[in-house]
């Protein structure tokens, strides 16, 4: 039922790369543990050891949190079609803002996205094949494009006021670091 690794192979990588959702995971040593669904291209398999995905603007910042916190990531993909299967990465994350320097080679590898806030690169340890016989199916309709426009109308100027307004620090009062300040 379940099979481990040490690295993404290429079937899994595969996988990875048709599924049009993923699950992140984090959790500070103290505080709630944060479990976030995920979509719209966002990430991308960069080696047997190595994803990095690209966070888009949202009502919190929990993962940016925790990760100050504690490195652990967790991700997750569910096949929602015919051939049951659940994976999860397991690994250590760190942080690229647009201000910082390897945000310009991370982000060259998604498309412009309105909102874009951090790019979180994982060094992948551990990977954990699961059965995914409970899983129901599910057929994929569209992307939703809300977020997208959302960004678009606020600009720049609103999206930074956001980030001020509601990503500077988690539920649970812990610093995010999406301001150079904060």
């Amino acid at each position: 039922m379940k099979t481990k690794f040490t690295h993404i192979n290429g079937e899994y990588r595969d996988f990875i790369e048709k599924q049009k959702m993923f699950f992140v995971a984090t959790a500070a040593p103290g505080g709630r543990v944060n479990m976030a669904p995920k979509g719209m291209d966002t990430l991308r398999v960069m080696s047997p050891n190595r994803i990095v995905w690209l966070s888009l603007t949202g009502a919190e910042n929990e993962t940016a949190a925790h990760l100050l916190e504690s490195s652990r990531m967790t991700l997750m993909w569910c096949s929602f079609d015919r051939k049951p299967l659940i994976l999860r990465a397991y690994g250590d994350a760190s942080i690229a803002h647009p201000r910082d320097r390897r945000w310009g080679e991370l982000a060259i590898h998604f498309p412009p996205i309105p909102g874009a806030r951090q790019i979180f690169d994982v060094t992948v340890d551990f990977v954990l094949k699961s059965c995914g016989f409970g899983v129901p199916r599910y057929e994929f309709v569209a992307e939703r494009d809300t977020l997208r426009k959302w960004a678009e109308k606020k600009g720049e100027d609103g999206l930074n006021r956001h980030w001020a307004d509601h990503n500077t620090s988690s539920i649970d009062e812990m610093p995010t670091g999406i301001l150079p300040d904060g």
